[in-house]
C-alpha cells in the first residue's frame, strides 16, 4: 500500500508478505525523526524534547508481520505533532495570530498543553521559544496527520473488507510512575476500550487474560481509556474494533537515559506472544460464534 507522504518518508507501513489475520498494528508516537528546523525552535535539548515519545514501541510490535498483519509507524515525534487528537485541537496561546474558526481551542487536551500541536512535553516542559505562525501549525496538519489518518484507514477498511471485521491495536507506552487504585497498583499494561465503546467485552477480556498469563500486571481503562484514535475507530457494531495498549516504559527502558534496558528483548517476545494468542483468539471466537464480526 502506497502511504508516502511529503517532502520526507513522516511514517511507513510494514507489510507482511500476506495479511493472514484480520489486524492492524499502530505506533502513532514512536517516531525518531526530528526536523532540524523543529529543533531549533526548541528551548528543550535533544534529551528533554523526547520525555513524551512513546520509545521504541514500533520495534516492540514488530513482530505483527511475522504474524501476518500490517504496522504502521509514524517517524515524525510526537512533540512536533500528535496524531492521537481531533485533527485540529490547537492553543492559541501557541500561534502568532487567530486561529480558523473551526479550530478545537477549548479541549481538556489544549488546556493541558497537549493538543495536535504539543506545547508541552513531559512534566510542562515547554517546547517553544516564541509562538508559531498559525500557517506552521496548519501545514502539519495538512502535509502529516491528513496523509497518516487516511493511510490508516485504507488499513483498516482492507482488513475488513477481507475478514469481514478488523481489530486495530493502537500501542503506546506510559511512564513508569503511573499507580492506580486496587491490587495492580503500579500496572505494567493498561488495556483501553472507552469503557466498552470502542471493541466488544470479549476482546478486551481476551487482552487482559492473555497479559495476566503471561506474568503481567495488567488493568483496564484507567487512567489511559483510549484516545482519538481508539475512540474514532472503534465501531464493534461494525465489526471495526479497537484497543489501545500502553505498556510501562521502565520496564523495557531507562527513563533517566532513555537507553533500552537489557530486558528490552524478553518485553518483544512477550508482545510476540500476545500478538499471536490475540489473533487465535478472535479467529477461535469469530469461527464459534461469528459474533466479532459486523451484523
Amino acid at each position: 500500500m502506497d502511504c508516502s507522504a511529503g517532502d520526507f518518508e513522516h511514517f511507513e507501513v510494514r507489510e507482511p508478505a500476506t495479511q493472514t489475520i484480520p489486524f492492524v498494528f499502530n505506533s502513532p508516537h514512536s517516531g525518531r525523526v526530528y526536523p532540524p528546523a523543529f529543533l531549533a525552535e526548541s528551548n528543550l535539548d535533544s534529551l528533554a524534547i523526547r520525555r513524551s515519545a512513546d520509545h521504541y514501541v514500533d520495534e516492540l510490535f514488530a513482530e505483527a508481520t511475522e504474524l501476518g498483519a500490517p504496522l504502521l509507524m509514524a517517524h515524525f515525534p510526537r512533540a512536533y505533532l500528535d496524531v492521537n487528537r481531533e485533527p485540529y485541537e490547537l492553543d492559541p496561546r501557541m500561534f502568532d495570530g487567530p486561529l480558523p474558526p473551526f479550530v478545537n481551542i477549548g479541549s481538556m487536551r489544549v488546556a493541558g498543553g497537549l493538543g495536535t500541536i504539543p506545547r508541552i512535553v513531559a512534566e510542562n516542559m515547554e517546547i517553544y521559544r516564541r509562538r508559531l505562525p498559525v500557517a506552521e501549525g496548519l501545514s502539519r496538519i495538512d502535509a502529516i496527520y491528513k496523509p497518516y489518518h487516511a493511510c490508516l484507514r485504507k488499513l483498516i477498511a482492507r482488513t475488513h473488507a477481507r475478514f469481514g471485521l478488523a481489530v486495530l491495536i493502537d500501542c503506546h507506552s506510559m511512564p513508569g510512575n503511573i499507580r492506580v487504585s486496587g491490587p495492580e497498583s503500579r500496572p505494567d499494561f493498561i488495556i483501553g476500550d472507552r469503557y466498552g465503546t470502542s471493541a466488544s467485552a470479549e476482546l478486551s477480556r481476551a487482552a487482559m487474560q492473555i497479559l495476566d498469563g503471561l506474568g503481567f500486571a495488567a488493568v483496564r481503562n484507567k487512567p489511559y481509556a483510549g484516545g482519538f484514535i481508539t475512540e474514532h475507530y472503534g465501531r464493534p457494531v461494525r465489526g471495526l474494533h479497537a484497543l489501545q495498549i500502553e505498556i510501562n516504559r521502565s520496564l523495557y527502558v531507562d527513563e533517566v537515559t532513555l537507553e533500552k534496558r537489557p530486558e528490552f528483548t524478553a518485553i518483544a517476545e512477550a508482545l510476540a506472544v500476545f500478538m499471536r494468542q490475540m489473533a487465535e483468539f478472535v479467529a477461535d471466537f469469530s469461527g464459534q460464534s461469528g459474533a466479532l464480526a459486523a451484523e
